[in-house]
């Protein structure tokens, strides 16, 4: 994932959702097509969570690409990779044309997605595919109450340039459509989080990814202090059952350009 002066990822917190992260990254890889001869890229690979998925659909070399060291060690205990290298996607350049370049739920953390994205498609071989998913959840209670809370008790503390985001689905239309065959799609996945008796399940959820920007930038006090007013707000918006667990929608926005193959 992108480089940046924030602390590094916890693979723990990440991997506790393993699963539910994984679902859309495993739909997003039934829907590419078939590739041309080439590497296989998993940018901001983070833990190698798909890493044997893509080894195996297309047996071939699966390149992991990611910033975070930590993530890298995690990655390398899957075995699924024949190349890992600590680097910023921003400063990516592949050392030959891939076949396919597929990010899951990594992009929304780099800026600038109108020269990102056309800059990747140009390094894929003819007829290669850019794959792409990101959460598409930035207006849902569940991230857009971390960001008023903290603009509220918190103003201009936060850098909201370091916070995930993506740009509007038309914007990707124009931009990615004249390069190749496009399609897009968006799936809300209603995902069921675990009771916790710690932390509200959908806290747990997002602290460790969308709120990581928000509670770095906060002393242990004042994070102490967000986290329970954001705690009260989740009992509302996504209420526990009996048995502490929580229905959780988390849409999800999916990008497929596949370039004209070589004449």
């Amino acid at each position: 994932m992108s480089a940046s002066s924030h602390s590094d990822w916890n693979p723990g917190a990440y991997s506790r959702f393993r699963g539910l992260r994984l679902r859309p990254a495993l739909d997003l890889l039934k829907a590419v097509p078939s590739l041309p001869p080439g590497d296989v890229v998993d940018l901001g690979c983070g833990n190698g969570a798909v890493g044997a998925a893509l080894s195996s659909t297309f047996g071939r070399p699966v390149m992991g690409i990611d910033s975070s060291g930590v993530m890298l060690e995690e990655a390398q205990k899957t075995g699924a990779y024949s190349d890992l290298s600590k680097t910023d996607i921003a400063d990516w350049v592949p050392e030959r044309a891939p076949a396919l370049i597929f990010s899951n739920a990594a992009l929304q953390w780099l800026p600038d997605h109108e020269e990102l994205l056309p800059r990747l498609a140009g390094y894929l071989a003819p007829g290669g595919t850019l794959a792409i998913q990101v959460p598409h959840q930035n207006n849902a209670p569940s991230h857009r109450v971390w960001r008023s809370l903290a603009e509220e008790h918190f103003p201009n503390r936060i850098d909201w340039s370091a916070a995930p985001d993506v740009m509007l689905p038309a914007a990707y239309f124009h931009l990615l459509s004249p390069l190749g065959a496009f399609d897009m799609w968006e799936t809300d996945y209603y995902q069921v989080l675990a009771a916790n008796k710690d932390a509200h399940p959908v806290r747990s959820y997002t602290e460790s990814t969308y709120a990581r920007p928000v509670l770095e930038r906060l002393d242990e006090a004042e994070a102490e202090r967000l986290i329970a007013t954001y705690e009260a707000v989740m009992e509302r918006a996504y209420p526990r059952g009996a048995d502490g667990r929580v229905l959780f929608p988390l849409r999800r926005l999916f990008l497929l350009l596949t370039l004209p193959a070589k004449a």
